[in-house]
């Protein structure tokens, strides 16, 4: 196995080190990378920030009196989490379609503005209609960052950088969790002002700070390499040349359909999908009913918001960690099972307790496990697509299937934490177990394929030339190496 992920980090032809490109330039790799590091990644993860805690504050607008205001069953309730979702799927692939006919510094901070006009409208809804109808809109809108995102960076960073980066990005979710049970507690304390009652306030103050954000993103968000203005020249030229000895972000590549095609008649394509979609049950569900999770335990409103701040502050510190351990190693698949399997763990401790409330500490501390071990695993697998894909257009379909396959699974998970199972949740927490489990299934036959794949890539190699070494054909190419 080493032998093989030694050599699936080459990717194409005329494949040049890093080492190799700076003997042609002054400029040095690692300096190069912090750059680009410091430019891209807080202004995508604070996008990404504000995207994850536009969907989830729902939660902490729920014990501070949403469904009583808009009368709202507990059934109602999680069909609202439900619409969200659908309109999430409905649009990811459409919305990296435009990206690629667009630009990033256009797209990404245009879908922004929109849904965040859309989320403060949910402050404003006056009855249950509204209310559904701005949680599909919210969820269409949305649906373009995360697989926009992963493709953009894909345009910056070789194959072997990207998953880092990746899973950087998306720590900015667990940094949501925590810092919406702060601002919820906080802004709870806004209740009667202007008439409003708390949850109200966290829809509007939250949903008005996206659309400031979205406005200073015009500013802040690059386009590709060639066109970014923050970079010199030559700083531009040895993006290209590193980038060329080692992917296709380079090409000029024109959107056909075929290529679109590609990815959909790709198995692998919608193997990567399922297993974002075994993982994407648990954790949205988690984010969604976490404080409620909490609260009937025992605690108050106000103490449940605060309590969900450490576990998602332990899933920021193992997703960095994990994350940081998998590149140097240049090994993914295992440190997703093993993520999975810790959160498995704590999915168990919850449904150890046949009464959560006369010991709610051993409930809560399950809520650690799951936290962290669910969003390492989801940061890991939502970079396979944008390492082991080549063909931009494919690889922004790619992307885009990944979300929208995984988060069918959310739209199955939003149905599962009803009202009248706490505090137990047993059917919720039985449904996030099997998920984890099946998940461990699907990255291991995943791994033995894209393995057994480079081995016989390996074979054919060892036995003379077998293609036009000036042409390039993607990842079908023989000379391709998958990352496992």
């Amino acid at each position: 196995m080493a032998s093989v992920e030694k050599k699936s980090e080459q990717t194409s032809p005329d494949r040049l080190s890093d080492s190799d490109v700076e003997a042609h330039s002054h400029i040095k790799t690692s300096a190069l990378l912090r750059k680009l590091d410091f430019k891209l990644l807080p202004a995508v993860g604070v996008l990404y920030l504000l995207s994850f805690l536009d969907r989830s504050n729902v939660a902490n607008a729920r014990l501070d009196g949403l469904t009583t205001d808009l009368h709202m069953t507990g059934n109602q309730y999680l069909t609202s989490l439900t619409l969200f979702f659908i309109g999430y799927v409905l649009f990811e692939v459409p919305w990296n379609v435009a990206l690629k006919r667009t630009t990033p510094k256009i797209w990404l901070p245009t879908i922004t503005l929109v849904w965040g006009i859309i989320a403060t409208l949910m402050g404003v809804s006056q009855n249950l209609a509204g209310f559904f109808v701005v949680r599909f809109f919210l969820g269409a809108t949305e649906g373009g960052l995360f697989p926009g995102v992963v493709f953009y960076l894909s345009m910056w960073y070789k194959r072997a950088e990207r998953q880092f980066r990746v899973s950087l990005f998306f720590s900015a979710a667990s940094l949501a969790g925590a810092f919406g049970g702060i601002l919820a507690y906080g802004i709870g304390f806004m209740k009667g002002v202007g008439g409003y009652n708390g949850w109200r306030w966290i829809f509007i103050i939250e949903g008005l700070v996206t659309v400031v954000v979205s406005l200073a993103a015009y500013y802040f968000i690059a386009n590709y390499p060639n066109e970014a203005n923050f970079l010199r020249e030559d700083e531009r030229a040895f993006i290209h040349e590193r980038l060329k000895a080692d992917s296709d972000a380079t090409n000029n590549e024109g959107f056909t359909w075929a290529n679109v095609g590609a990815a959909l008649k790709d198995p692998k394509c919608w193997l990567y999908g399922l297993v974002y979609h075994s993982l994407s049950l648990p954790l949205y569900t988690l984010s969604l009913f976490l404080p409620t999770i909490i609260k009937s335990l025992g605690y108050t409103a106000a103490n449940a918001q605060l309590l969900t701040v450490p576990p998602y502050a332990l899933a920021f510190i193992l997703t960095a960690s994990i994350a940081i351990i998998s590149e140097r190693v240049h090994i993914r698949a295992p440190f997703i099972i093993s993520s999975s399997l810790f959160a498995a763990i704590g999915y168990c401790i919850l449904l150890s307790q046949t009464d959560p409330t006369h010991n709610p500490g051993v409930s809560y501390l399950g809520t650690f496990f799951a936290a962290g071990g669910i969003y390492p695993a989801v940061a890991l697998s939502l970079s396979w697509p944008a390492m082991n894909v080549s063909g931009q257009t494919k690889r922004a379909t790619a992307n885009a299937m990944q979300i929208s396959i995984g988060n069918l699974g959310a739209v199955i998970g939003t149905q599962l934490y009803r009202s009248e199972d706490g505090p137990t949740y047993v059917l919720g927490h039985s449904f996030a177990l099997g998920y984890l489990l099946a998940n461990c299934i699907i990255v291991g036959l995943l791994w033995l394929i894209l393995a057994r794949e480079n081995r016989r890539r390996d074979q054919v190699e060892s036995e003379g030339p077998v293609t036009d070494e000036t042409e390039w054909h993607g990842d079908d190419d023989l000379r391709w190496r998958f990352s496992t």
